[in-house]
């Protein structure tokens, strides 16, 4: 994909992500690896309001070269650059039912949600919860670099979810899909879920593997 069609690209997922309530305000924020570094979103910006001109140019070393200044989040995405080699896209939110479950005092943190569907695990896996941090604290991108070598995604604790993917497309689709299961996760929370079995679980990874 050209640099311009992938900028249009990250403001059109931004405006669905934010017309449909999947984060508000200037909260979230999406980044795309480029051939000589990445693209994010700008720091205080709504997704819903994206300028493809605007979007922030990081080149390979990190640093901002072009563009609006980038989201102060920029090392939880390179964080997750820099563990996986295949991520071609990063996506942050404070969606509502993620932020909900990362904020129950009774979950695993090892396994936040359980494998209540087979989409869930086709595009998430295991998703693990990093400890509090507040926003900004540096801290935090160590503590995603020591998981995302395993991980997909993870769940910050009263924060929200971390996502990365092969494209765009795939990063956007699996933090969608992180989001309708925590809403299935809440409606039943504290009753006994029939789950997907180690098994088919295998037989899930097996077919379909994620990057």
């Amino acid at each position: 994909m050209s640099d311009g069609k992938l900028r249009e690209a990250i403001c059109a997922y931004g405006k669905s992500i934010f017309d449909r309530g999947l984060t508000g305000g200037s909260s979230g924020n999406i980044s795309a690896r480029v051939e000589d570094g990445w693209l994010m979103t700008p720091t205080e910006v709504s997704l819903g309001t994206l300028d493809p001109a605007g979007l922030s140019k990081l080149d390979d070393g990190g640093n901002h070269v072009d563009g609006d200044a980038p989201t102060k989040e920029t090392f939880l995405h390179l964080a997750m650059y820099q563990e996986r080699e295949t991520a071609g896209a990063v996506v942050h939110l404070h969606s509502t039912h993620s932020v909900a479950v990362s904020c129950l005092r009774d979950i695993d943190p090892a396994d936040v949600i359980p494998p209540l569907t087979a989409y869930y695990v086709m595009k998430i896996g295991t998703l693990p919860l990093i400890p509090y941090y507040r926003p900004g604290d540096p801290g935090l991108g160590d503590a995603i670099g020591g998981l995302a070598g395993k991980h997909s995604a993870v769940l910050l604790a009263n924060h929200g979810p971390v996502v990365s993917a092969r494209t765009l497309e795939a990063a956007v689709y699996a933090t969608e899909e992180l989001e309708e299961t925590a809403k299935l996760y809440l409606l039943l929370h504290g009753r006994d879920p029939r789950c997907l079995t180690p098994e088919q679980i295998a037989e899930l990874e097996r077919i379909f593997p994620r990057d």
